[in-house]
């Protein structure tokens, strides 16, 4: 077992037959670093909790009361997370009947299983009723902050989500299709590349930074396994590159937040300190103090927010927001090659008889997305990311809506969950057809639709597309979205 010494106690939490690894010089690192008014103690008991489960109602498909109304019969316990309205804390008695995610309400995107002190990056970006209209997500997988403030946005404007990690690109991309996310281009690349790729390109710009991870020892005991100041060290010189790539990627009077799930100040305070000097007449800290009610509890004296665990009882985690306040000499223009784009635009008549046949299947949108196409490849593109094509690749933009053949169009899963509106073509599955239809199997109905081409919808939220086959519903849901072992479609 391991086990770290203390003059004061011994640090050892089995979890899953396992402890959390609390190394020595962590604990002096932490103790030098813990404001007066806090407990070390209380700090290494948070760090031996369990940390609490935490879901975010995605507003994009329902409201927070009526999310509420719709769980009420699972008798789920849910605590309101002070610093996000629609976030809550979630206490389950069916903790070990089955999985969150296996739940209908998870599986049509009606919420989001995220970790409650994340959801503080997002509520700072959004601070004093900003409304910016260009975002971009530098880390963005899995998607949590970037579905976050596609929600603030109402799927309005256009967020350029980027992942390096090319194995968690595809993982970002399908929380943001469950969601129903229509504004988001997807971007892989190295973050230090946007400030001159995309110089003064954006109104706002979360670097949820690669860190350390000292704060998520609660959900993994073994965080720290591989910790040390020389790591500390080598990730921060790291994250000062990646916050002035995104300094130089923010236009004047945006907003720059930089947030870490670790706790020591090297890789927190004085990464943002260092921009701060280095940008003395061009940037400012907006303090954090009045985010939320208890947000004092938190508050550093530079105005940062340094979340210990035992503050609010869930991960640490650190929390900056800046304003550029002036341009600064820009950075040489990238070296590499763009290649020539595939798409191109899909006007006249070719784009009316498109639209008139996404309503007539309950598919629509407004003056804020554009329709693009490529070969038989029909997508619908955010708006507000057009003036970017040309300057870097992307790896996705928008929605695919549709794929067109002879007999008219192919209509996109990802479309569907995103842009369908229609009641008309609504077939409403019963609890036992919605997991058959989770299972990609097809649907057998007692009675089936009167057309041949319908929206099957449960809970009021649409599945999919299905065409009538004889007496079966085929299944149209994505082969790579199935799931097997028990699914929750209904409330004991």
């Amino acid at each position: 077992m391991w086990y770290t010494a203390h003059p004061f106690f011994s640090v050892v939490h089995a979890v899953a037959d396992s402890s959390v690894f609390l190394p020595d010089e962590f604990l002096a690192q932490m103790r030098a670093a813990m404001p007066a008014h806090l407990s070390f103690e209380a700090f290494i008991a948070a760090c031996q909790r369990p940390l609490r489960r935490s879901i975010r109602v995605n507003t994009l498909k329902i409201t927070v009361d009526d999310f509420l109304a719709l769980v009420a019969p699972y008798g789920w316990q849910l605590s309101p997370v002070p610093w996000c309205e629609e976030g809550f804390w979630i206490e389950r008695g069916d903790e070990d009947a089955f999985p969150l995610g296996s739940t209908a309400e998870h599986l049509s995107g009606l919420f989001y299983i995220q970790e409650a002190s994340s959801m503080l990056p997002v509520a700072a970006l959004f601070a004093d009723g900003a409304t910016p209209q260009r975002v971009m997500d530098v880390a963005a997988a899995p998607g949590s902050k970037t579905t976050q403030i596609a929600a603030r946005m109402h799927n309005q404007g256009a967020i350029l989500a980027n992942e390096f990690s090319a194995s968690r690109v595809k993982v970002l991309h399908a929380n943001i299709s469950r969601c129903g996310i229509s504004n988001v281009a997807l971007t892989h690349f190295d973050g230090r590349v946007f400030g001159a790729a995309l110089p003064e390109a954006f109104d706002a710009i979360l670097l949820d930074a690669p860190c350390s991870g000292e704060g998520v020892v609660r959900k993994d005991p073994d965080a720290l396994k591989n910790w040390s100041p020389e790591s500390n060290q080598h990730i921060a010189a790291t994250q000062r590159e990646l916050i002035e790539s995104a300094f130089h990627a923010l236009r004047p009077g945006g907003t720059l937040v930089y947030s870490t799930c670790t706790l020591n100040r090297e890789e927190n305070e004085e990464v943002v300190q260092w921009l701060l000097a280095r940008f003395p007449q061009a940037v400012e800290t907006l303090p954090l103090g009045t985010l939320f009610p208890q947000a004092s509890e938190a508050l550093t004296a530079e105005g940062f927010l340094h979340v210990f665990p035992q503050i609010f009882d869930c991960e640490g985690f650190f929390v900056a927001r800046l304003r550029k306040t002036a341009s600064v000499d820009p950075l040489p223009a990238p070296g590499y090659k763009m290649g020539k784009f595939p798409f191109t635009p899909m006007k006249g008549r070719d784009a009316a008889q498109l639209i008139s046949a996404a309503r007539s299947m309950g598919l629509q949108w407004d003056e804020t997305h554009t329709l693009w196409q490529r070969d038989k490849e029909i997508w619908l593109f955010p708006a507000s990311i057009e003036s970017l094509l040309g300057q870097v690749r992307f790896s996705r933009i928008g929605i695919r809506l549709a794929e067109s053949h002879n007999k008219g169009y192919r209509w996109q899963h990802e479309a569907v969950i995103a842009l369908a509106q229609s009641e008309t073509l609504a077939f409403e599955l019963t609890p036992h057809e919605a997991e058959e239809w989770y299972r990609g199997r097809d649907i057998y109905p007692e009675h089936p639709p009167v057309t041949d081409d319908v929206l099957v919808t449960f809970q009021g939220f649409p599945l999919g597309l299905a065409k009538k086959v004889g007496s079966r519903l085929k299944n149209s849901y994505p082969r790579e979205l199935v799931r097997d072992g028990r699914l929750f479609t209904h409330k004991a």
